[in-house]
């Protein structure tokens, strides 16, 4: 049986469109205020049609039997043409409810229950319905125009394929999801520690790795060398040590440092460059009141020369420019010690300060002329016709530069023969350096064919480089007797040698010839960014005669700190414990025949070698003071200030105390060399340079190790005090002997007399 429940248009094809205020409250789920909700624009929704049973009059609705006929003829003869797949196929087999016609919700698809598969339900979008009109999604997904976009809005298309970044995120949610990541805090306080661990590993392995001082230098080797100026002709590997001999002979004993004629030479005119930074205010007094100044750095041990030898020699600290809080400071003391020099660069340490500074040296630098007259005449250079008027002194600076000031016609500055580059945390003995530059200005040079420079950068660092032929003379020095040879101006580049390869920057010397040609040549103008060492070097290599360039190395009398615990550190080093060191190794510099002429046949003869068939023996390291990589602490505890500085020379009893030591502290220091001992009655040839002094504790320790101490100790003293009265009693039993001879003599003379005239009266 049927239900009519009400009539229907005329035209099926046509459904009726009901609006928003055609919808009751009570017609359907969606409530009345579901349109105003959605958009100021409401696209009408025709109302569901019914469908009509074969038996009723086309204009009356009625309820589906239970064999209606199907939707999908339905939808196939429809106006609309839309395909039965929006349709589920259950819904034919439900009967509707009889109740009043209302409108389907808009949320529910068209012709469908709530019974519909997942297949009705996965349909995209964009499937059009009769019944529902213009498809229409979520709210949320609903492409809205923006107050940004313009033009006609177009629905964004899903990128295919996977980002980076979407692909990290998988990855870390398939780590985070794993069963054994950890997810307890317990857990993940030790995985953190763990990592931290492993960090840490990693990073001194790598520092491991790539640190190229992973072992002591044999620094006793280098102290004990035929020529300090050709250390670097010794290599050390693991296997053995290769050792070239000085010359063909099975003895040979090095020259002793300095020569004899060392004061009968004009002084070398020297500008001392001393990298500073604006804040390090501290460190620039400490070094105008220390060695710019002391009159032990400048003069030498001993009595010194008076100064003479240093006379050319002056110290300018090289700042770049000074932040703005520090500006004004630093014009201040500018002002009030007329030694600081400011670069027309931003301060750095390896963007061009270097090369800033020997450009400033090529244009603006020049130190006193001579003051005084010497046996040798001064040479001549191409520079040496450059003068200028004297520049504001400083009081660091020369004795006689400063008296000549006072003057009313002062002599005129003239270029330097050497420019020096160091670093504020270098200890400079300013006499010793002199010395040695000086040796070098009047030193002959090598022939060109057989200079040194380009051997000495050979790749393999197992074989000795410098052949014989290419040593310098012995530093017996005598002027060239030639005038054309003094026309040459000197190429030296001097400093600590590093592996044949460049000079140390804690100090390294160029002759006026390089710092002219550096500040001028096009190429080095781009090769300023760098290790500012290493780049040195390169500039040296560059030069159009770097075959004639002379590199001298000095390994033995620079060093750093005792305190600082690296590879080139030791004791402070005095002539005296250098010349022990030399007697305890000089074995090595002999060799039997055998050995010799084994070498000569398997190597050239310009390259002869000695070697020695054992490990490098950690005795040629040794030092009585510091230890390698270990930091240093004194050799007994409750040492004065004056015994732990004792404590750091190199060899001295006080460094060789121990713990249940039958020699007590008040014992070594008492019995301590004085300076006169310690340097064997010689001006110089001592320390140079003392690198890395990185506190202010460790500066002072250097300065009074070797600026200060007595000329003789106490038991130096004694044993003179006692050498004397040795000599008096000597002198005083000498004279009672005599007295005891003469008297004997008068009495044996008075009863010779006695008994001849006993004699004579017998006769009688």
């Amino acid at each position: 049986m049927t239900l009519a429940l009400g009539l229907m248009p005329a035209t099926r094809s046509t459904p009726r469109v009901n609006r928003v205020d055609e919808y009751e409250p009570s017609s359907g789920t969606e409530s009345s205020e579901t349109p105003s909700r959605r958009s100021s624009v409401y696209y009408p929704r025709p109302r569901n049609p019914f469908i009509a049973s074969s038996s009723s009059p086309s204009n009356l609705l009625q309820i589906p039997s239970r064999n209606p006929t199907p939707v999908s003829d339905y939808y196939r003869h429809h106006p609309s043409g839309v395909s039965s797949r929006s349709v589920c196929s259950t819904a034919t087999n439900t009967p509707l409810p009889s109740r009043s016609a209302s409108p389907l919700p808009h949320f529910l698809a068209s012709g469908s229950s709530s019974a519909c598969t997942s297949d009705s339900e996965s349909e995209p979008y964009e499937s059009a319905s009769p019944l529902l009109g213009t498809p229409r999604g979520p709210w949320w997904r609903e492409d809205r125009r923006r107050w940004w976009m313009f033009g006609t809005p177009t629905r964004r298309r899903r990128r295919r394929g996977f980002s980076w970044w979407r692909r990290l995120k998988r990855g870390i949610r398939k780590i985070v999801q794993h069963p054994l990541f950890p997810s307890q805090p317990i857990t993940i306080i030790l995985t953190l520690l763990l990592l931290t661990i492993l960090g840490i590993f990693i990073t001194l392995l790598l520092i491991h790795i790539l640190n190229p001082d992973k072992e002591p230098l044999p620094w006793r080797v280098y102290c004990s060398t035929p020529s300090p100026y050709n250390s670097e002709r010794i290599s050390l590997v693991n296997s053995g040590v290769h050792i070239v001999p000085p010359v063909n002979e099975i003895s040979y004993q090095p020259p002793s440092f300095p020569p004899d004629n060392l004061d009968l030479l004009p002084p070398a005119g020297i500008l001392i460059g001393v990298f500073s930074l604006d804040s390090s205010f501290e460190r620039r007094m400490l070094v105008r009141s220390t060695w710019a100044s002391h009159p032990r750095s400048r003069e030498g041990a001993l009595d010194g020369d008076g100064g003479n030898g240093t006379s050319r020699t002056i110290v300018r600290f090289i700042l770049g420019q000074p932040s703005g809080h520090l500006e004004r400071r630093i014009r201040l003391e500018m002002e009030t010690y007329n030694d600081i020099i400011i670069l027309p660069i931003s301060e750095n340490m390896n963007s061009g300060k270097t090369y800033a500074f020997f450009t400033w040296a090529s244009n603006y630098a020049y130190v006193p002329p001579y003051y005084f007259n010497t046996s040798v005449p001064p040479p001549n250079f191409s520079y040496s016709n450059f003068t200028s008027s004297p520049s504001p002194l400083a009081k660091h600076d020369p004795l006689l530069a400063r008296q000549d000031s006072v003057l009313k016609r002062p002599k005129p500055w003239v270029r330097p023969d050497f420019v020096v580059k160091t670093d504020d945390d270098s200890f400079v003995m300013l006499a010793e350096l002199e010395a040695r530059l000086r040796v070098e200005l009047y030193n002959r040079p090598p022939p060109a064919n057989n200079s040194t420079s380009t051997k000495l950068h050979a790749p393999r660092a197992d074989v000795s480089v410098t052949s014989q032929s290419s040593l310098p003379s012995p530093p017996g020095i005598v002027p060239p007797a030639d005038p054309a040879l003094t026309s040459n101006d000197p190429m030296v580049y001097w400093g600590y040698l590093v592996k044949h390869r460049f000079m140390a920057g804690e100090l390294y010397a160029l002759s006026w010839t390089l710092v002219d040609w550096v500040a001028r040549d096009p190429v080095v103008r781009t090769m300023t960014s760098g290790a500012e060492d290493k780049q040195t070097a390169k500039w040296m290599e560059k030069h159009p005669r770097a075959n004639a360039v002379r590199w001298r190395s000095e390994h033995c009398w620079i060093y750093d700190h005792p305190r600082a615990g690296t590879v080139y550190s030791h004791g402070f080093l005095f002539p005296s414990e250098a010349t022990r060191v030399k007697e305890s190794i000089q074995g090595l510099f002999r060799g039997d025949e055998h050995m010799i002429d084994y070498f000569n046949n398997v190597s050239d003869s310009s390259s002869t070698q000695w070697f020695v068939d054992q490990p490098t023996p950690a005795q040629w390291a040794h030092s009585s003071v510091s230890t390698f990589n270990v930091r240093y602490t004194p050799p007994v505890p409750d040492l004065t200030v004056l015994q732990s500085v004792e404590a750091l020379v190199e060899g001295s009893d006080m460094s060789s105390l121990r713990e249940g030591s039958p020699m007590t502290p008040e014992f070594a220091w008492t019995h301590r060399e004085g300076r006169r001992r310690r340097y064997e009655n010689k001006r110089v040839g001592g320390t140079v340079v003392v690198h890395f002094v990185k506190k202010h504790v460790w500066w002072l320790e250097t300065a009074y190790a070797l600026l200060e101490g007595p000329e003789k100790s106490e038991a130096e003293l004694q044993s003179r005090v006692d050498e004397l009265e040795q000599a008096i009693d000597w002198d005083a039993r000498a004279d009672s002997d005599k007295a005891t001879t003469q008297s004997m003599r008068k009495i044996h003379k008075l009863t010779h007399s006695s008994s001849l005239r006993t004699s004579a009266t017998h006769r009688r």
